[in-house]
């Protein structure tokens, strides 16, 4: 299932709902179909999603294998986070008005 971010300031992101899950729980988000972040909660969200990805840095993971054999890089925390951190810093920049909201197609 995928999770659509949407910002009245800037472009959508669209992620796989594991990868929603893992980075809404980090903000304290309830991971509902739908929900929001007001603009009052862009910058603090943004901070706390900067240091869940200090606390999961480490060596970078080898690479896998697919079905096929072939190796596949690994996809970490921290490069699924920082698109989210940037449109929530982004937004946050907009004025009373701004927000991110997201929807998916049940809760995840």
């Amino acid at each position: 299932m995928l999770v659509r971010f949407d910002s009245s300031e800037t472009g959508e992101i669209l992620m796989f709902a594991d990868a929603a899950k893992d980075l809404l729980q980090a903000i304290g988000k309830e991971t509902t179909a739908r929900g929001a972040f007001t603009q009052a909660e862009m910058a603090g969200a943004a901070e706390l999603l900067r240091q869940a990805v200090k606390r999961a840095e480490g060596p970078p993971p080898d690479d896998v294998e697919d079905a096929n054999g072939k190796k596949v890089p690994v996809v970490v925390f921290g490069q699924r986070a920082w698109p989210l951190i940037d449109m929530l810093e982004r937004t946050a920049r907009g004025g009373a008005k701004a927000n991110i909201v997201w929807e998916a197609a049940s809760d995840f």
